[in-house]
């Protein structure tokens, strides 16, 4: 991974190599460009020879809340991708301000486009996994973003309003951040993707735990009906009694079935196959 000393959108202005957080991975700690501003994710990928297929992990909350872990990111790259992971603006020492899918959302656009320029990475459309907060971030790059391939949302917001509604606890924080939902109602629909389903340009994995005490399940069931009017791709996998975060051991199970989803979604991509999307609905039990 090299520097670059322009200011260019997704340039790298540093890199922190860190210690391998497990056998054959590597990390690192990127401060890229991003409008302007030094920003940082992390970077993992598994020791390789061949460029590998990049995928990009859209954190959730905000600020310390929600950031970035090592060891997720990790699992992600054990299996076999070059993963990138925005911290947002202002977070970590990174400049600016986070704004919770506003201008914050050009963070997640220049960390896919600094991916992709790695030559470890392939040139192909990178995959996106945003977990709650992050769902709605992905869904913009879905939707404004070149080089973005299947998108999964887990315990995802999709409803910023159904949040506000939702999420006494964070009403102060969303009327400082991204203002009143009455005065600035537009504000909270540019960050709801169930407003703007039809603009979504990339195939729509939905997970979701059937009582879920942070995101509700309801945003799972917006984001469908509105990816089903708009004609869009998706599939969806409810996991009965599960919440916001699962066991650890079903955790891998859910991550196996989303990289098999994900490869049979970049297959119909690859093969134009996206006029006729497969459409699953419905829950999956889940295990004891």
């Amino acid at each position: 991974m090299e520097t670059n000393t322009e200011r260019a959108d997704g340039a790298v202005e540093h890199i922190e190599p860190l210690p391998d957080p497990a056998p054959g991975i590597r990390l690192a700690k990127v401060t890229y460009y991003s409008q302007g501003l030094r920003v940082k994710g992390y970077w993992a990928a598994p020791e390789s020879e061949q460029p590998l297929p990049g995928l990009v992990y859209c954190r959730g909350g905000i600020r310390n809340v929600g950031m970035v872990r090592v060891a997720r990111i990790v699992t992600l790259a054990r299996r076999g991708y070059a993963v990138f992971a925005p911290f947002y603006r202002g977070n970590d020492g990174g400049e600016g301000r986070e704004d919770f899918g506003g201008e914050d959302r050009h963070d997640l656009y220049n960390g896919i486009r600094l991916l992709r320029g790695l030559p470890g990475t392939k040139p192909d459309p990178v995959m996106l996994i945003g977990f709650s907060r992050g769902a709605l971030m992905a869904l913009l790059a879905a939707k404004e973003c070149e080089g973005v391939g299947p998108v999964v949302v887990w315990g995802g917001v999709s409803d910023l309003l159904l949040t506000y509604e939702e999420r006494i606890d964070l009403r102060r924080m969303l009327k400082r951040v991204v203002g009143h939902p009455k005065k600035d109602r537009d504000r909270y629909e540019t960050r709801s993707p169930v407003c703007w389903a039809e603009h979504i340009r990339s195939p729509v994995l939905i997970v979701h735990g059937s009582v879920d005490e942070h995101v509700g399940v309801e945003h799972a069931h917006r984001l469908a009906k509105a990816l089903e009017a708009a004609d869009k791709p998706y599939t969806m996998h409810l996991y009965e009694g599960r919440g916001h975060v699962f066991p650890r051991e079903e955790d891998d199970r859910v991550l196996d079935s989303i990289f098999e989803w994900a490869a049979a979604a970049k297959e119909r991509q690859s093969g134009g196959k996206d006029e006729n999307p497969v459409r699953m609905t419905g829950e999956v039990p889940a295990k004891d």
